[in-house]
């Protein structure tokens, strides 16, 4: 398909454009021994990445995707500051773009779309890989899981954006691998791409009915022609 009329694609970040599941496991397990507690392979950490940062430390405190109801704050507060400040220090490590990523993002920019990202992870952590990853200064507005009061799968940030860049929602789509895409991109009456790839705990995403599923990052290209007119 083709979408028509569109001016902003908006992007999620980890497991969209980058996957980090590798930098992410490593601070994981970094947490999870100095708590002395068994560390996970990074398949396990994978399947956990996609809703911020907080749950991520708490699905690896429970040791599982269903977060433990018994947790302390106590330890989840210690165990997030020993996470964060490992994840800090090795953000951009192993980390790397999916193929395809970087001329897609070359070619939608000449094509006169602006582009925009709105990822759940702590926004702190964004310039420093979009830098390292030499796509810094490609996206008009950037917004992490704590910009706003509320992250996806809520459509405030989606909204945020809009309202931000001037266009309405049937001037852009959003493009995730995450049910938190589809899902936020639904209630904000935003039509949206959904990619196989990336961190959806293990489900399809077309159980999510995005308008476009695609296996392959280049592949969106074809559905978002040349604008007629490149919008400021």
């Amino acid at each position: 398909m083709n979408f028509k009329n569109k001016q902003v694609v908006i992007f999620d970040l980890d497991g969209t454009l980058v996957d980090s599941a590798p930098d992410l496991a490593n601070a994981i397990n970094h947490m999870l021994v100095e708590l002395g507690r068994v560390p996970f392979n990074q398949d396990t950490i994978h399947g956990w990445v996609g809703n911020g940062a907080q749950v991520l430390t708490e699905r690896a405190l429970s040791g599982n995707q269903v977060i433990d109801p018994n947790l302390s704050p106590e330890l989840t507060a210690d165990a997030l500051a020993i996470f964060l400040s490992a994840y800090r220090a090795n953000v951009c490590v192993d980390s790397q773009l999916y193929a395809g990523v970087k001329t897609t993002m070359a070619t939608l920019a000449k094509r006169g779309y602006r582009l925009a990202i709105v990822t759940n992870k702590p926004v702190e952590f964004v310039a420093p890989i979009l830098k390292a990853l030499g796509l810094n200064g490609v996206f008009d507005i950037v917004l992490g899981g704590d910009s706003l009061a509320l992250k996806k799968p809520d459509p405030l940030p989606l909204s945020h954006v809009c309202q931000a860049l001037g266009v309405t929602v049937e001037e852009c789509v959003m493009v995730g691998d995450s049910k938190n895409d589809i899902v936020a991109a639904k209630a904000a009456g935003m039509e949206s791409v959904g990619l196989t790839y990336g961190y959806n705990y293990g489900e399809d995403i077309a159980i999510y009915q995005p308008e476009l599923v695609l296996s392959d990052f280049s592949e969106l290209l074809n559905a978002l022609p040349h604008l007629a007119v490149k919008k400021s």
